[in-house]
C-alpha cells in the first residue's frame, strides 16, 4: 500500500505543472569572468527588474593561464566545479531566457576549446565568448539601464584579465577599447611576492599607464561630463570611502591615501584598512594601481560607482520591454505599482514641491546633486508605507527606499531620498538628515523643508482645493505667503501649517507664515 502511494505521488509529481513548465518569467545571465564567475537570476514585477538570486565564486581563471597563453587544468577545474553549481539552478528556466559569456581569459587562452566543449556539457548551454569591443559594448549598455544620465560619460570596468572602457550617451556607446590589464594579471606580475611596496605600486601603475597610453589621445579627443566605474575595484574604493566617513566621489586624492593605507599593512595577508571586505582584499591592491593609473593618465576628476556593468547590459538585451530610456522614472513607476500608491496625488504633491523649490531656486542650489529629480522622486514615493499602516507610514517607506535596489540612483541619491521620505511628516529626525554625504547634507535640509510644505498643502487631495502660494527665502529662514483670507477659511490646514512652524523650530530651522 504504501509502495503505491509513493508510485502515485511520483506519477502526480512528474505530471503537475510545476514539474514540466519553465519559469518563463525567470531570466538568467553567467558572466565567466577571468577572476570571478558569477550569476544573475530575476524576474519582472511591476515593470521593473527584481533579482531573486546571486551566486558568486571566487574561480581566479586567469592565474592559470600562462605565458604561452595555455590555461592550466587546475584553473579549468575550479571553473568547472563552479559551474556545476550553477548549472542546479537553471533546469527550470527556459533555454531562451539564459545568456552565457566568457570574457577576456577565454579570449586569450589557446585552448580554449577544451574548456568550453566540458563547460557547455555542464550547463546544458551554449557559452558566448565575446570580444572585448563586445564587452566594452555590453558593460556600457548594463551601465545605461541601471544609472540615469543624460550626460556624456566616460565607463570604466577594472575585470580580472582586461580593462574596459568606453565614452557614451544615453544608450549609445560612442568610443570603446579593451586593454590588456586587469587585476588577477597585475597581481600574478606585480604582486607575486604578496609585499605591498611602494616599489611594487610604483611598478604596476607605470605598466598599467603604458597600457593606457595607447589610448589616451582618442578618449581624450571625446570629452565626458561623468566618469562612472563598474567594477569590484571601484565599488571597493566606494566602501572603504564610506566607511572612513568620506564622500563616496572617488578622486585622485582619495585614491593615494587609499594606497598610503595599503602600502603600512606590508604584506598581502595582513591587509585590513577600514571598509575593505574581506573577499576583496585579494586583488584589490593591483586594481587599485589600474585604477590610480587611469585617473592620472585620462585626469579624471572625480568617479561614482554605476548600479550595473556586463551581466545587467546582457539581461537587459533579453528584456525589450524594459528599454526605457529614463531609468530613475522606470524604478520610481516600479514601487509605486508594487505598493498601490496613489499616483494622482503623488504627482499632485510632486508638482506643488517643484513650484515651490523653483521659487527659491535663485536664493538656494537646489540643481546640484540633482536635487530637483531626488525631489520629486521623494514626492512621488512619500506615501510608500502606506501599503503598512497609517502611523508609522513614513518610517515604512524610508525602511523600503533604504533597502531596495533603485536603479537609476546612486547610493548617495538613494540615502537621500530615504531621508526626504522619512522626514516627509511628523517630528523631523536631524540625524537621518546628518547620515548624508558632505556635498548633499545642507541639501537634504532644504528639499526636506520643501517636501514637508508641499504635503501639507495638497492635504486635501484634490488639485482644485491647492492654494496659490508664494515661498521666499533670507538666508535659511522661510517665509510662507498664502492668499488674504485663505487661512480663515481653511482652519485644520492652519492648524497644520502652525504646527509644523514648532516641527521646523526644533529642527533649528525658522519658518513664518503669512
Amino acid at each position: 500500500m504504501a509502495q503505491d502511494l509513493r508510485e502515485a505521488d511520483l506519477v502526480k509529481s512528474e505530471h503537475s505543472p510545476s514539474a514540466t513548465v519553465p519559469h518563463s518569467d525567470i531570466y538568467a545571465v553567467i558572466d565567466l569572468g577571468s577572476n570571478s564567475f558569477h550569476m544573475l537570476m530575476v524576474k519582472v514585477v511591476g515593470g521593473s527588474v527584481q533579482v531573486i538570486g546571486r551566486v558568486k565564486r571566487k574561480v581566479r581563471l586567469a592565474a592559470g593561464l600562462n605565458d604561452s597563453l595555455v590555461l592550466s587544468h587546475k584553473a579549468m577545474k575550479r571553473g568547472w566545479e563552479c559551474l556545476a553549481l550553477f548549472a542546479e539552478r537553471l533546469q527550470d528556466i527556459p533555454a531562451q531566457n539564459i545568456r552565457i559569456v566568457g570574457t577576456a581569459t577565454l579570449r586569450l587562452a589557446r585552448n580554449v576549446a577544451t574548456f568550453l566543449k566540458e563547460a557547455e556539457a555542464i550547463l546544458g548551454q551554449q557559452v558566448q565568448v565575446i570580444s572585448g569591443e563586445d564587452e566594452a559594448r555590453i558593460i556600457y549598455l548594463g551601465v545605461a539601464h541601471t544609472s540615469n544620465s543624460d550626460s556624456n560619460r566616460l565607463v570604466i570596468d577594472i575585470g580580472g584579465a582586461s580593462t574596459e572602457m568606453v565614452i557614451g550617451q544615453g544608450f549609445t556607446p560612442k568610443v570603446l577599447a579593451s586593454l590588456n590589464m586587469g587585476c588577477v594579471t597585475y597581481l600574478e606580475r606585480y604582486f607575486a611576492d604578496q609585499e605591498l611596496t611602494e616599489q611594487n605600486f610604483l611598478a604596476a601603475i607605470s605598466a598599467a599607464e603604458s597600457e593606457t597610453q595607447t589610448i589616451t589621445t582618442r578618449f581624450r579627443q571625446e570629452s565626458w561630463q561623468l566618469a562612472v566605474g563598474a567594477s569590484g575595484t571601484v565599488q571597493a574604493v566606494q566602501e572603504i570611502l564610506v566607511a572612513q566617513g568620506k564622500d563616496e566621489v572617488i578622486t585622485l586624492q582619495k585614491l593615494d591615501d587609499i594606497m598610503q593605507q595599503v602600502i603600512a599593512c606590508v604584506h598581502l595577508e595582513r591587509l585590513n584598512i577600514t571598509g575593505l571586505a574581506q573577499e576583496r582584499k585579494q586583488v584589490f591592491p593591483s586594481g587599485l594601481a589600474i585604477l590610480i593609473a587611469l585617473f592620472r593618465q585620462l585626469d579624471i576628476q572625480g568617479m561614482t560607482l554605476s548600479g550595473g556593468a556586463l551581466r545587467e547590459g546582457v539581461l537587459y538585451s533579453m528584456l525589450p520591454q524594459l528599454q526605457d530610456t529614463n531609468v530613475r522614472h522606470r524604478t520610481v513607476n516600479s514601487l509605486m505599482i508594487r505598493y498601490f500608491i496613489d499616483r494622482q496625488h503623488a504627482e499632485r504633491v510632486a508638482e506643488m514641491a517643484l513650484e515651490l523649490a523653483t521659487q527659491l531656486q535663485n536664493r538656494w542650489d537646489l540643481q546640484k546633486f540633482e536635487g530637483m529629480s531626488m525631489l520629486r522622486s521623494s514626492a512621488m514615493l512619500h506615501e510608500l508605507g502606506l501599503l503598512i499602516e497609517y502611523k508609522n507610514h513614513h518610517h515604512h517607506g524610508a525602511y523600503i527606499i533604504s533597502h531596495s535596489d533603485l536603479p537609476g540612483f546612486t547610493r548617495a541619491q538613494q540615502q537621500l531620498v530615504m531621508a526626504l521620505v522619512h522626514n516627509h511628516r511628523a517630528e523631523i529626525m536631524p540625524e537621518v538628515l546628518a547620515r548624508q554625504t558632505m556635498t548633499s547634507v545642507m541639501l537634504a535640509g532644504r528639499l526636506t523643508r520643501i517636501l514637508r510644505l508641499a504635503v501639507i498643502l495638497s492635504m486635501r487631495r484634490r488639485h482644485e482645493a491647492l492654494p496659490q502660494v508664494r515661498l521666499s527665502v533670507h538666508n535659511e529662514c522661510l517665509n510662507l505667503s498664502l492668499p488674504a483670507g485663505w487661512l480663515e477659511q481653511h482652519p485644520l490646514m492652519r492648524a497644520e501649517l502652525e504646527q509644523e512652524v514648532q516641527y521646523q523650530q526644533q529642527a533649528g530651522w525658522v519658518l513664518t507664515i503669512n
